[in-house]
């Protein structure tokens, strides 16, 4: 009988040494969707970061170029519409910045909650990004900010 209890206990010793090795061997197996999301939330929040205007480089690299392309391809359509749409192209650049490094950050950072609230962070976007093209507008139109004279003969 007591050889049955130590057979019995030897069992339950391997066991726990066999389960004790698999937790060791899981905690280095590698967690390619989490990796995958960070990798996905770092690019958003870099393209994001170029995009908004956190930076003030970033207008005459990236802003202004999209604004002014939005622009010319509306002034296919009609020659007036220049000027207002690439106003309308570097406010939309600026709330794409902005929203893409929202979701950079969701993506990021840890322990953040699952639930997000797209509404918000929408209206906090657009708020931003409003808020700093009036303001560039306002420097423009009191030439505190000069703009170049893109079509000199006309």
């Amino acid at each position: 009988m007591e050889n049955t209890q130590d057979i019995s206990s030897d069992l339950n010793m391997n066991d726990n040494i066999k389960n004790l090795s698999l937790a060791k061997q899981n905690q280095y197996i590698i967690n390619l969707p989490a990796i995958f999301k960070k990798i996905r939330g770092g690019f958003f929040l870099v393209i994001g970061f170029l995009l908004s205007p956190m930076s003030w480089w970033n207008d005459l690299f990236f802003n202004l170029p999209i604004a002014y392309g939005f622009g010319y391809l509306c002034s296919l359509f009609s020659k007036d519409l220049l000027f207002p749409c690439a106003i309308a192209g570097y406010w939309l650049s600026n709330v794409l910045g902005i929203l893409l490094m929202q979701a950079g950050v969701m993506d990021v950072l840890p322990n953040q909650s699952s639930e997000r609230n797209l509404k918000q962070e929408l209206l906090t976007g657009l708020a931003s990004s409003t808020a700093y093209t009036l303001a560039i507008l306002a420097l423009i139109h009191f030439k505190i900010l000069e703009t170049p004279n893109l079509f000199p003969g006309s």
